[in-house]
This record gives structure tokens, C-alpha cells and sequence, in this order.
């Protein structure tokens, strides 16, 4: 292994990624200009997409992944060949918020299977302190036959994607590198700084490393739970939080957090990992859980709003007609998992409106198959009566009050769930107005 690094910048090693969405396809694209790389997923459809130059995450670009010396394959086989592998999947939560370790513990035996004596083993996908040393390398022996810390070794390296971020990229951002050994680290930590222009921090083990990742996005929950509680708070007082949030961040030291729905495959998800592994320990999360309540309330906070605004112009709450703009978790982003904006629609289904959503961002066809959502034009928005933004998509940016007004009969009823129209002027132009 001591020389694994130099055979796989020869070309004489070849390095392989599992698992090509948000994460693991710019590692790959990343990858393949410097070493010999293959690109797996058992997803069918999407590796023909990358095959045909088409970058369904949008996080690499056309031209990167058609131009890629990446070789893309649903064949497990080829893993044969490969000496360092890279874990990309996926981590969800179940429905009782516990860590879905399904993917992951897929993907370790599809890599067991094809493990050869002398590789590396690196996992990105988060984790709660423990699972790569306890629960991954064990899947690896048991599928491999082969000897964890003699035969192959190691490491965890969490991702720090932040989807549609066109400033924050895969290669500006610090990557937070570990190894079971100082071995392993240092080869690991070189293969990453062959793409990585931020550089690399190594981490002290596996478990600092795991437990970064995890706590990082539970830092962020918590500040927007704290946003989320005075904002509700503030709506009783008939304050405005935005106006209050303005006044606060002239203070150099304001964190600048806002309140908002929280989803995603990370804010949303890693807290509840932390959670449940303090709790298998016996230390039972205060703060965090309570962060985790408070934004996962907020979807049933929001659709509270949107019947009291109907109710406040004088119409009917039973078969009203609604336009959701954005169901995606975030702005300017196709991803769709785990966002709480699926969860405001479910709320409003319970009175029988009449909702279309749209989204010229989103996957329409991952939309319809996890949450049943048929996606529309703003052509198919006619006679609303309401319109709620729920994601600040630039194309929604660009929607004038008017144009909006267009959409609607009768009195004009705007929810605007990130704050991105003026108060004064939609109030001014007659609009029922409220945003969080």
C-alpha cells in the first residue's frame, strides 16, 4: 500500500466511485483528469444520462461530464479493477427519524465483493460516529474474505457539497480527510490534494472525522431553529422578522441565519444521527432535538398561514386554488430530497384545495416518483386564489407583483415563505401579504 498513491497518479492503479448523484459525480469528473477513474451507480438511467453528456444533478455541468474521461457503469464487475474506492451514497432518516443505513450497508457489500488485497476503502456518505470502523468494515470482510487493517484499510472523508452553490465548489472547499492509520491518511489525504485546491484537513481517526460532518449541520438546524422560534414568536407580536433581522445584522458579530424550511439530504437529516447515537450511549440530545422539533413544525406553521391569508380576503378555505412556486429543498437547485415543502402541501390536502406546483428547477420525474407531485407551467396557473413562493428560485425573483396579480381572481393573496417581495409595495398593490 506504501505505494498505492504513486501507481494510481502513474495510471497503473485505478481509482472508483460509488454512487453518482449531488456528491459523487463531481468527485468522479474531479477525479478522472487526474487518475484513471470509474464512475458506478446501480441507477440505470442515470449513468446512460452521464454516458450521453447530460449531468442530471447539475452540480458538474454538461460539458464537464461529456468531455469526462470518467468511465460510467451500472456494472459492478468493473470495481474489479479498482484499488481506492470512494463511498458516495446516500444516508436518509426513516420515518420514525431514525439513520437509514441501508444504502450504505449496500454499497460496502457491492464493494466487498470486488475488494482487492491492498486498497483503500474511503467513505463520504454521513455517518454517525462509529458506523465506518464498526458497521462498514465489517461488511467489507465478510463480503471480501479479507483482513480489515492487513489485507485492505480504511478512512472516512464527509462530504461538504452544498447543492446549486456556484461560488462553494467541490474544489474550494477544505476537505476534512481521515485515515485507521497514519498509513492510510497519508494516502488518502494526497489522492484528495490532487483535487482539492483548498487543501485538506487530516483529522486525528475515523470517528473525529465522522462526527464533524454530523455536528456541523446540527450547528446550522440549531441556528435556524432559533430563527424559526422568534419568527413565530414575532407573528404574534405583529412584528415583522425580516425588518427585525435587518436591524440586527448591522452588528459585526450577527450570524446572519434566517428563518425558512429546513430539508435537504444534510440540515434536515444529520442532526438525527448525532441524536441517535447519543442515545444508544444514554445521553439523551436536549438542544438539538428541540432544534429538530421547532423546524420540523414549520412546514404546519407556514400552511396555518396560508388559511388564515384566504380567510383574511374573504375566501373560501374548502376547494381554494393554490400555486406553490418551488418544491425543491432550496433555491436555484434541482434536488428534491427531503424537502418540507411536500409537507405544506400534505397539510393543505387536508381542505380539499386545488393545488399546482411549480418548479422549472426541479426533477420533475424524481418529484413524481418520492412524493406524487405532478409538476406544472406557469402557463397552467390560472384564476388562484393564492400564490405561495416557496423557494427563492431566480426565476421567481423575477416575477413582478403584478405579473403575479395576473395569476390570481378576485382579492390577490401572496405568501412569500422566504421574504423576497417587498412588504410595503405587495401591500400597497393590494395584495393579502404575509412572509415569515
Amino acid at each position: 500500500m506504501n505505494d498505492l498513491f504513486e501507481k494510481l497518479t502513474a495510471r497503473e492503479e485505478r481509482l472508483a466511485v460509488v454512487g453518482l448523484g449531488y456528491v459523487g459525480l463531481p468527485l468522479a469528473v474531479a477525479f478522472a483528469r487526474k487518475l484513471d477513474t470509474i464512475g458506478f451507480d446501480v441507477n440505470e438511467r442515470k449513468i446512460a444520462a452521464y454516458r450521453d453528456g447530460h449531468d442530471v444533478t447539475e452540480e458538474a455541468g454538461d460539458d464537464a461530464v461529456r468531455e469526462s474521461t470518467c468511465r460510467f457503469t451500472s456494472d459492478e464487475r468493473e470495481l474489479d479493477g479498482a484499488r481506492f474506492i470512494v463511498v458516495a451514497v446516500p444516508t436518509p432518516i426513516t420515518n420514525d427519524k431514525s439513520p437509514d443505513l441501508t444504502p450504505v450497508i449496500s454499497a460496502s457489500e457491492t464493494v466487498g465483493r470486488h475488494l482487492q488485497p491492498g486498497s483503500v476503502v474511503v467513505y463520504e456518505s454521513t455517518v454517525y460516529p462509529g458506523v465506518t470502523q464498526e458497521l462498514c468494515a465489517a461488511i467489507l470482510e465478510r463480503e471480501s474474505g479479507l483482513k480489515c487493517g492487513v489485507d485492505f484499510k480504511i478512512g472516512y472523508s464527509p462530504e461538504r457539497i452544498n447543492p446549486g452553490d456556484k461560488v462553494h465548489r467541490l474544489h474550494t472547499i477544505r476537505k476534512i480527510v481521515s485515515g485507521m492509520d497514519a498509513q492510510s491518511l497519508d494516502v488518502i489525504a494526497n489522492t484528495y490534494g490532487l483535487i482539492i485546491e483548498a487543501g485538506v484537513y487530516r483529522a486525528e481517526n475515523i470517528l473525529v472525522a465522522e462526527a464533524a460532518k454530523v455536528i456541523e449541520n446540527a450547528q446550522r438546524d440549531i441556528n435556524i431553529a432559533f430563527m424559526n422560534e422568534i419568527a413565530m414568536a414575532f407573528d404574534k407580536m405583529g412584528i415583522d422578522t425580516q425588518a427585525v433581522i435587518r436591524a440586527m445584522n448591522t452588528k459585526w458579530n450577527a450570524l446572519g441565519f434566517y428563518p425558512g424550511l429546513v430539508g435537504g439530504h444534510c440540515i434536515g437529516v444529520d442532526p438525527y444521527y448525532f441524536v441517535y447515537r447519543a442515545e444508544q450511549l444514554g445521553y439523551h440530545s436536549q438542544i438539538i432535538s428541540a432544534g429538530r422539533r421547532v423546524n420540523d413544525g414549520m412546514s404546519a406553521f407556514v400552511a396555518g398561514k396560508i388559511v388564515a391569508s384566504l380567510i383574511h380576503a374573504d375566501k373560501k378555505v374548502k376547494g381554494a386554488r393554490l400555486a406553490i412556486l418551488g418544491i425543491t429543498f432550496k433555491e436555484n437547485c434541482a434536488d428534491v430530497r427531503n424537502t418540507r415543502v411536500v409537507d405544506i402541501i400534505r397539510e393543505l390536502s387536508e381542505y380539499e384545495m386545488d393545488v399546482r406546483v411549480v418548479d422549472p428547477v426541479a426533477d420533475a420525474d424524481e418529484a413524481q416518483r418520492e412524493y406524487g407531485v405532478q409538476l406544472c407551467g406557469m402557463e397552467d396557473v390560472q384564476d388562484a386564489d393564492a400564490v405561495v413562493v416557496a423557494v427563492a428560485h431566480e426565476a421567481f425573483r423575477r416575477l413582478d407583483l403584478a405579473h403575479i396579480a395576473t395569476l390570481q381572481r378576485g382579492t390577490p393573496v401572496l405568501v412569500d415563505v422566504k421574504g423576497i417581495y417587498d412588504m410595503d409595495a405587495a401591500k400597497d398593490a393590494g395584495f393579502v401579504y404575509w412572509r415569515l
